[in-house]
């Protein structure tokens, strides 16, 4: 697990379901009752770590259904913590398509704020997480604000976003696949083959 992550952090080697079953007892036995006791479980646990899967738990906690009205605007800086010190897919990934994404509906216009200028961030991570922010929204996607998001980073060499890009598109396909292939031939050349082949590769199923 540690060698497929290239994580410097050591792994105990506990898989996902077991995790989260393991995280749902927890709260079961020790519910956090408010904003205040919520976050500070989550720097708990993010902040002592000695294994990766310390910090999945805290991103656990932080998602949780049960915690749902604590993740209003006023914790974004909880998530960009996160999102900077993890700086790897595996957290950013929830993170932004969870995180980011119930805040953009729950707070939309300060929330699309956010997500444009963390796309033009020195960060690498926080561009991929304003893309990725959308990918749970289907019908609700704000595609004004994800082709700008996608716009000022098709000439950003780097893996991590270019495939982000792609995902992004792919994922909307799934609902609007004219409207993504509409969206891929109006950029063109200006997409990565990587990006283009992503957004492209479930199409022919939907249309």
């Amino acid at each position: 697990m540690q060698a497929y992550m290239k994580s410097k952090m050591a792994f105990l080697g506990v898989g996902s379901p077991e995790r989260r079953a393991l995280v749902r007892a927890a709260l079961g036995a020790h519910p956090l009752r408010d904003t205040e006791s919520w976050q500070r479980a989550v720097l708990d646990l993010w902040q002592r770590a000695r294994f990766r899967e310390q910090r999945y738990a805290a991103v656990d906690v932080l998602l949780h259904p049960r915690h749902r009205h604590f993740l209003t605007f006023e914790r974004l800086p909880l998530l960009e913590k996160l999102i900077t010190e993890g700086a790897w897919w595996d957290y950013v990934d929830a993170l932004a398509s969870h995180g980011l994404g119930a805040l953009l509906c729950a707070q939309p216009a300060k929330t699309r704020r956010v997500l444009r200028r963390w796309s033009r961030s020195s960060s690498i991570w926080k561009r991929r997480a304003a893309l990725l922010a959308q990918l749970k929204l289907r019908e609700k996607a704000d595609l004004e604000l994800l082709y700008a998001c996608i716009e000022v980073n098709l000439e950003q060499d780097d893996f991590f976003i270019q495939k982000a890009i792609g995902w992004a598109l792919r994922q909307h396909a799934w609902t609007d696949p004219k409207e993504v292939r509409r969206y891929v031939a109006r950029l063109g050349s200006r997409m990565s083959p990587l990006a283009r082949r992503e957004a492209l590769k479930n199409i022919g199923k939907r249309s």
